[in-house]
C-alpha cells in the first residue's frame, strides 16, 4: 500500500513519540502524507527506555522499559530487520532458564534445580488429598511459581483459585510424562505442554488466556533482545522520519470537530490552540484521561476512563563485576520473592572493567506501587538490603557503584506500564480493543492499549499500522457531534 489513496496528501499530527507514534509517522510518510510528532517529555521512545551507566561505548546498560521480544511477534521482528538491526539480535535468558538461579519457597531461596520438592509441598497445602496425580501437582506447582514471580499480588490469589477450580481439573486429564524434564524428571516444560494443547488455555471462554499468554511469552525459550540496547529501534525509526519530532510539547486538551481537531499545547505559562487536519493520538489512556477532552462520544470517554493499567517498577544496580557468575549463575533471572519479585542477571557485552548491570528488582501492580511510592534513595537502599539476603556479595565494599530506578506507575508520561486485560474472556478483550481503536471523526487512536497484544512492542506496531490504514483511506465527512460538549476556549 503506497501512494495517496485519493490523490490528496493528508497532514497528520501525531501525539506521542513512542513506538506507535514513530511507526505510524514512518508508515504515513511512505504513503505520501505529511507528518509531525508532538512529544510531551524531553525524550522519544515512550516505554522503550535504555539507561547507560556511563557515556562510554561499552557502558553497562539496563532496560528500564521494554527489554525482550518473543520471536513469534512477527511485526516487531520484521521491523528489527527493516531497521538493519538483525545482526544485533541476541537470546534473552529469562526466569528459571538457568537452573543455578534461585526460586523462593517456604524454605527460603532454593536453587531452581532443587526447588521442585518444596514447590510441590507448598502447592499441596491448598489442594484436597488424593484428587490429582503427582505429575499434575508438579505442573501446578511450577506454573504457580511462575505466576507468583510475575503476577501482581492482587492477581496471585485469584490465579490459585483458578487452578483449584479449573486448570488442574483439565490438566489432570492429560498424560504429562512427555513434558517432564531434568535428571529427576521433576521439572515441567510448561511451554511445550501449552503448545501441544492450546485448547486448555481457552477454557472458560479464554478468561485465563490473556494472562497465560503473557506469562508464557515472558518466560518462553524463544525470547530475544538487542545487543547494544532496545533504544536502537527508536533511534533508527526517528532517523527515517522526515517530518519534525518536537519534544517538550505537552498536550493538555483535545477537541474533536467535524473537519479538524483542535489540540491544546502547553507553552510555558500559556496554553496554545493548534488546528490540525488529522490527529493520531498514541498516548496511554491513563494519561489521556487527565486531559481536557471535548467532542468525543460518550462511549469513547467511557473506554478511556475504564482502561486498566498496572504499574511496574524497575530498580537496577551498576556492579563492579558480575558477581553472580562466581555463584554459578550465567544469566536469566531468579524469583527472589518478598517485595522485589524478579531479579535479572544482565549479560556483560563490553569491557569487563566497566562493570556489569543487574536488574535487582522488577515488580508490577501493587508490589510496584509499594516500591514506587518511596523516595529513590530509600527505594534503592531497601532493594539492596533485601536482595543481599540472596546475594550477600552485594554488600562487599565497592560492589555497587550506582543505582537507578523507574516507577512507571508514578511516571507523568505513562501513569502505568501497560494496559492489562487479564481475567477477561476473549470476547471482552476484543470488544474493549475495538472500542479503544474506534476513531472520533478526524481523531484516530493507536498504542499498545489499542491492540490485541497489550504490554508488548508488538501491540504498539500492530495498532500503528491499523491506524495508518484507517487514516490513509479516510474519506472526510461531516457528522453530527454527540457526547461531551465543545471545548470553549483553548488559547492563552
Amino acid at each position: 500500500m503506497t501512494g495517496v489513496a485519493d490523490g490528496t496528501t493528508k497532514k497528520v499530527t501525531i501525539i506521542g513519540a513512542g513506538v506507535a507514534g514513530l511507526v505510524a509517522a514512518y508508515e504515513l510518510e511512505k504513503r505520501g502524507h505529511l507528518v509531525e510528532i508532538m512529544e510531551g517529555s524531553n525524550r522519544i521512545g515512550g516505554r522503550i527506555y535504555t539507561h547507560r551507566f556511563h557515556s562510554g561505548p561499552d557502558a553497562p546498560l539496563i532496560e528500564l522499559g521494554a527489554m525482550r521480544i518473543p520471536v513469534k511477534h512477527r511485526r516487531t521482528m520484521q521491523y528489527v530487520t527493516k531497521l538493519g538491526l538483525a545482526d544485533k539480535v541476541r537470546t534473552f535468558n529469562t526466569l528459571f532458564s538457568d537452573t543455578d538461579s534461585y526460586c523462593t519457597t517456604s524454605a527460603g531461596h532454593t536453587r531452581v534445580r532443587d526447588a521442585a520438592k518444596m514447590l510441590t509441598t507448598d502447592f499441596l497445602r491448598s489442594l484436597p488429598d488424593g484428587r490429582y496425580s503427582d505429575d499434575t501437582i508438579l505442573f501446578g506447582a511450577w506454573l504457580t511459581a511462575i505466576g507468583d514471580a510475575i503476577a501482581p499480588s492482587d492477581f496471585r490469589d485469584s490465579l490459585r483459585d483458578d487452578f483449584r477450580l479449573e486448570l488442574l481439573e483439565l490438566i489432570n486429564q492429560f498424560d504429562l510424562s512427555p513434558f517432564l524434564r531434568g535428571d529427576n524428571r521433576d521439572r515441567v516444560d510448561i511451554h511445550a505442554f501449552f503448545a501441544v494443547h492450546p485448547e486448555v488455555r481457552m477454557s472458560n471462554n479464554g478468561r485465563l488466556n490473556r494472562f497465560l499468554d503473557d506469562i508464557l511469552s515472558e518466560t518462553g525459550p524463544d525470547l530475544v533482545r538487542l545487543g547494544g540496547g532496545m533504544d536502537q529501534i527508536v533511534r533508527r525509526l526517528a532517523g527515517r522520519i522526515r517530518g519534525p519530532i518536537s519534544c517538550g510539547q505537552e498536550v493538555v486538551g483535545i477537541d474533536s470537530c467535524d473537519d479538524h481537531v483542535t489540540v491544546a499545547v502547553r507553552d510555558g505559562d500559556h496554553i496554545l490552540a493548534r488546528r490540525c487536519d488529522y490527529v493520531l493520538c498514541t498516548i496511554p489512556f491513563s494519561v489521556l484521561g487527565r486531559l481536557r477532552l471535548t467532542g468525543l462520544s460518550e462511549d469513547k470517554m467511557a473506554v478511556i476512563h475504564d482502561a486498566k493499567y498496572w504499574s511496574a517498577t524497575k530498580v537496577a544496580f551498576h556492579c563492579r563485576e558480575p558477581f553472580w557468575e562466581s555463584d554459578g549463575i550465567s544469566g536469566g533471572a531468579s524469583f527472589c520473592g518478598g517485595s522485589l519479585r524478579q531479579t535479572y542477571y544482565c549479560p556483560v557485552e563490553g569491557d569487563p572493567a566497566g562493570g556489569a548491570a543487574l536488574l535487582a528488582s522488577y515488580t508490577i501492580g501493587a508490589d510496584a506501587d509499594a516500591l514506587g511510592c518511596l523516595p529513590a534513595n530509600v527505594r534503592h537502599a531497601l532493594v539492596l538490603q533485601e536482595l543481599s539476603k540472596m546475594h550477600p556479595e552485594l554488600l562487599h565494599p565497592g560492589m555497587v557503584l550506582d543505582a537507578v530506578s523507574l516507577t512507571w506507575g508514578q511516571h507523568w508520561w505513562s501513569e502505568g506500564a501497560a494496559c492489562v486485560r487479564w481475567g477477561k474472556d476473549t470476547r471482552a478483550c476484543e470488544r474493549e480493543r475495538r472500542r479503544a481503536t474506534s476513531p472520533e471523526r478526524r481523531l484516530f487512536f493507536a498504542g499498545e492499549h489499542c491492540s490485541s497484544t497489550t504490554a508488548w512492542i508488538e501491540g504498539a506496531i500492530e495498532s500503528a499500522v491499523r491506524a495508518v490504514h484507517e487514516i490513509h483511506f479516510d474519506q472526510p465527512r461531516r457528522l453530527v457531534p454527540v457526547g461531551v460538549p465543545r471545548l470553549e476556549v483553548m488559547t492563552g
